[in-house]
């Protein structure tokens, strides 16, 4: 089946980078991206293309050359849909926050709304591809929906279903696009899966392009992100044995790493991971694992999760423990807010959590993110989106666009995510700045601290004891 036009739905961190790829390196496919989100359809659309909605290194450069010859944004879902040969589906997919499984199990509400589009507009043969992270079986409540047209109204209409997980880290996304470690597919058609297969190979080699069953292609997804998760979560535990025996965690990850069979990848300490995915996908395979009675699995991938809150809340007391056991009316420079660097997504970072804590124990924050926006920060901070006990100052932070700025008359400094900026730091500046007895916690391990020693500012830097 060839395909010339393809429609996505939603144009969020995965359906706008992706399709962007899709268009530039396949000229020939019209690529529609339609989302119910006015406002975002907006941004990017926008001109100035430091506004678009996404910031990934390279992105605005593909959006440059392919937005209104075969890349296109728009609200017109139902025409779109109705003239796609391929539908891609890379909706919003939560974690249910009521009823059944409310805490672990994966919303589906705009995937099956989706379904319902597809199967009302569209038109002769069509691929529906699942582009979003998705419970194993997804495809299976897709293709009842999908198959409920013809039962209707007598059409013609024939739908096959493929799983297409993407594996994009927030920061790489476009080069992980461009130049992937594997493309999956998983399908029960194999003329559906060989029309996939021809737009990726336009530019990624055929022996990189795996193609399983439906259920293996749903199910891999969660466990990638689940093994990652685990490798994070299993080198910040470590963080606290080498503070407590005087052993360093840089040391013990370089020959651990070293190790072919474990690797170096996902072996850097931190606050603990973040992002759209780790924590839901995690939470989603518990929920599958007691639904299928292995309460002992269960049990281990919940100690994921559990490890992560755990240095969160041991960043938090270290913090209050070094500024002489209170931080009530102390400043704090935060230096990073989103997740990871390169990126302004704050989905679950632990910067919300840690920023949080510190302002329920009376801190003032001074924050500096060079990507996110004081109303993304804003949003995060709000009352409504706290979990804690007793509400904290939550107006009493300021946004700062100037990372020295913020270090003015602040008692610390707080660095949580590798933001390149934070690499080579001006302590001279800085420590004329700060406020006497000055710390800095960095929980990387990424900044040049040991510079900041020699202008009497105190270190904690993660995992070193």
């Amino acid at each position: 089946m060839e395909i010339k036009n393809i429609c996505c739905i939603g144009a969020g961190y995965v359906g706008g980078p992706s399709m962007a790829v899709i268009a530039l390196k396949c000229p020939n496919i019209q690529v529609n991206v339609v989302d119910v989100n006015q406002t975002r359809i907006d941004r990017w659309n926008e001109k100035d293309l430091n506004k678009l909605p996404i910031y990934e290194p390279g992105l605005d450069n593909i959006i440059s050359k392919c937005r209104g010859e075969n890349l296109h944004f728009s609200c017109e879902v139902e025409k779109n849909i109705s003239k796609a040969d391929m539908i891609y589906i890379s909706v919003n997919t939560p974690t249910k926050t009521e009823g059944l499984g409310a805490g672990q199990a994966i919303d589906l509400k705009w995937v099956e709304a989706s379904a319902r589009k597809i199967s009302e507009f569209a038109n002769g043969q069509t691929i529906v591809v699942e582009k979003s992270t998705l419970p194993v079986k997804t495809a299976q409540t897709i293709q009842e929906i999908l198959n409920c047209s013809n039962k209707k109204k007598n059409n013609t209409k024939t739908f096959h279903v493929l799983s297409n997980p993407e594996f994009l880290a927030e920061g790489t996304a476009i080069n992980d696009l461009l130049h992937p470690d594997r493309v999956l597919i998983g399908g029960n058609n194999e003329q559906a899966i060989q029309s996939l297969c021809e737009i990726y190979s336009n530019w990624i080699d055929k022996s990189k392009i795996i193609t399983t069953n439906l259920w293996s292609a749903e199910l891999s997804k969660l466990i990638a992100n689940a093994f990652l998760a685990q490798r994070v979560s299993s080198i910040n535990s470590v963080t606290a044995i080498c503070e407590a025996t005087g052993a360093n965690i840089k040391d013990v990850s370089s020959a651990v790493g070293a190790d072919k069979r474990i690797g170096k990848h996902f072996l850097n300490p931190g606050p603990g991971f973040g992002g759209s995915c780790f924590k839901k996908d995690i939470l989603n395979l518990v929920y599958i694992c007691n639904h299928y009675g292995l309460n002992e699995v269960s049990n281990y991938w919940q100690q994921i999760i559990n490890i992560n809150h755990y240095q969160q809340k041991r960043i938090t007391g270290l913090i209050i423990s070094k500024l002489f056991g209170t931080i009530s009316d102390k400043t704090i420079a935060i230096f990073g807010f989103a997740f990871k660097e390169n990126t302004n997504d704050t989905r679950e970072s632990p910067a919300i959590s840690i920023s949080l804590e510190l302002l329920q124990e009376g801190a003032k924050l001074k924050i500096y993110d060079p990507k996110v926006s004081f109303e993304q920060i804003k949003k995060d901070l709000a009352p409504n989106n706290q979990t804690l006990s007793h509400p904290p100052k939550v107006n009493n932070w300021e946004f700062y666009n100037d990372l020295y700025d913020a270090t003015i008359n602040a008692d610390a400094i707080v660095i949580l995510n590798n933001c390149e900026e934070f690499k080579d730091l001006n302590w001279s500046k800085i420590s004329k700045n700060m406020r006497l007895p000055s710390w800095v916690f960095d929980t990387k391990g990424f900044s040049n601290t040991t510079e900041a020693e020699k202008f009497d500012i105190n270190i904690w830097s993660v995992g070193e004891g």
